[in-house]
């Protein structure tokens, strides 16, 4: 009977350290694709910001194209001759000079 029962016990320890070994098997993969999944996530999310910071960034760089189109514009308005002789003419009461009042210098 002892050498029945020892053979029982070895059995029994050897199907424990294979169902052992497939356990943490089954935890150290299962622990792998978990990583695995969570860094796809993370970088899938991170990627969605950075496309949302780009959108806004060009979003943003438009709106300066397009208030630099009125600028120039609104300049080239101001530097009109036609303005610049208005408002002398009539804010600055200049008017344009006889030929007697032009000096030349030589």
């Amino acid at each position: 009977m002892p050498v029945s029962k020892t053979l029982r016990t070895r059995v029994y320890f050897e199907e424990q350290e294979r169902t052992g070994i497939k356990l943490s098997t089954l935890i150290l993969v299962s622990l792998i694709l978990m990583a695995a999944i969570l860094v796809y996530v993370w970088s899938h999310i991170h990627s969605t910001e950075l496309k949302y910071r780009i959108a806004k960034e060009v979003s943003i760089k438009e709106n300066l194209l397009e208030e630099n189109k009125k600028l120039k514009v609104e300049i080239a308005t101001l530097k009109s001759p036609k303005r610049i002789e208005a408002i002398a003419r009539h804010q600055m009461n200049m008017q344009h000079p006889e030929r007697e009042q032009v000096i030349f210098l030589k």
